[in-house]
């Protein structure tokens, strides 16, 4: 979905026991119950990378929360658990059943959208708040009352890719997309910002997609070179690690290269030097500024990423402010509340748990100040504004933040 470079399981019946009892218990409790949080985050597959700034981002919420007395009186719990891909589908249903039978209240996660789907329906339908702070793909919006993003969809990352492709003086552009939810709703949103300002997609239109699991991309290479691109986005995962150097080994030059937040990563230990110099990709949310970095550090001191760790720590907050409004740990009544924590209905603007939770123990309402620059949710549970961060490559594989530009849902 990054800022690198400044950057077993239960018996049947005794599964099916413990389900039982969780879904009674994780929506029930009340100001007596500590609030669980759970997280469903990639530790392992092609998004490995995301899980780490991702998880630090939680806890650096739960760190602070608790640091502040808790919620209801209470400390927070949080339980981690893999997400892994969704070529791992059975990982993040494992997870899902386990943190349910820990009793969550609510689910920070998954980071893949693909992931979110095979989940969404499992977590919600119990009542059980989930809160995605990586999910872009646009058919997310409003799938489910208890479904909740941090980060905006790709109707706004298309448009401000295709506006940078297009801004770069690029007006014939391929597109090399895998055949996955994310890339092509991805891709029919730069489509349409490009051909709307009289651009060309030369390649990469819908039926020309690639197979993710392929062990070469040869063809596809060969293919969108054969349509004399201007430039050349990349949306993929891992698969860019095998894309890139195949494109520039023909030729192709790393300057006119474009990435998403699927892909943008620290190639540094991938790639030769040079090879990405003057590469640029997109990637949702405000750059974590120096003392945002420091807090996270401290959690993770080996962390050289940041991506989406702004909208974990967002979810995390915003889940335990809207359980102290809501008086209660209860799913549905945090569900009720986080669109009002968030500042949907106005109020009054605070950073961070300690100064929000004042604010509603004074019997206020608030506009909770997101660490990522996302504004109130939405009646779709989206982020009604967000930013997108223009990333450009250096002579090392390393990234470094442009600028960022603003667009509203």
């Amino acid at each position: 979905m990054n800022h690198k470079s400044t950057r077993v399981r239960f018996a049947a019946l005794a599964g099916a026991a413990v389900l039982a009892l969780s879904a009674c218990g994780q929506g029930g409790g009340g100001s007596d119950d500590a609030l669980v949080i759970g997280s469903l985050l990639p530790q392992t597959g092609s998004l490995a990378f995301l899980g780490p700034p991702e998880i630090a981002g939680v806890d650096l919420a739960i760190n602070e929360i608790n640091e502040a007395g808790g919620v209801l009186g209470n400390d927070v719990k949080v339980e981690h658990a893999d997400s892994s891909d969704a070529d791992n589908a059975q990982v993040s249903q494992q997870s899902v059943t386990e943190l349910k039978s820990k009793g969550v209240h609510a689910i920070i996660g998954a980071a893949s959208s693909a992931v979110t789907r095979l989940v969404v329906d499992d977590i919600t339908n119990s009542e059980i708040v989930q809160v995605s702070p990586a999910n872009t793909a646009t058919d997310l919006s409003g799938k489910h009352p208890f479904f909740f993003r941090t980060a905006p969809s790709d109707l706004l990352q298309g448009a401000a890719l295709g506006n940078l492709v297009l801004g770069d003086g690029h007006s014939n552009i391929g597109v090399l997309v895998f055949n996955e939810d994310y890339g092509t709703s991805l891709r029919d949103v730069l489509k349409d910002t490009v051909e709307s300002a009289g651009g060309t997609i030369t390649y990469g239109n819908p039926g020309e997609e690639f197979d993710p699991q392929s062990s070469s991309f040869a063809d596809p290479v060969t293919a969108v070179l054969a349509t004399n691109p201007d430039a050349i986005a990349v949306i993929a995962f891992d698969q860019t690690k095998t894309i890139v150097p195949e494109l520039v080994s023909r030729g192709f030059s790393g300057a006119n290269l474009y990435f998403v937040d699927g892909n943008l990563s620290d190639y540094s230990g991938d790639f030769e030097a040079g090879t990405l110099t003057g590469a640029q990709g997109t990637l949702p949310g405000a750059f974590p500024d120096d003392d945002f970095q420091a807090r996270l550090l401290e959690v993770n001191p080996d962390l050289n990423d940041f991506s989406y760790a702004a909208e974990s720590y967002d979810a995390t907050i915003l889940v335990a402010l809207a359980a102290v409004k809501a008086e209660s740990v209860v799913g549905k009544d945090i569900q009720a509340q986080l669109a009002a924590v968030s500042g949907a209905n106005g109020g009054t603007s605070c950073v961070g748990f300690q100064a929000c939770a004042d604010l509603i123990a004074a019997g206020e309402e608030i506009d909770y100040d997101a660490k990522s620059g996302a504004g109130p949710f939405n009646s779709n549970n989206d982020p009604s504004s967000a930013f997108i961060g223009i990333y450009q490559y250096n002579d090392d594989n390393t990234y470094t933040w442009i600028k960022a530009v603003e667009g509203e849902l």
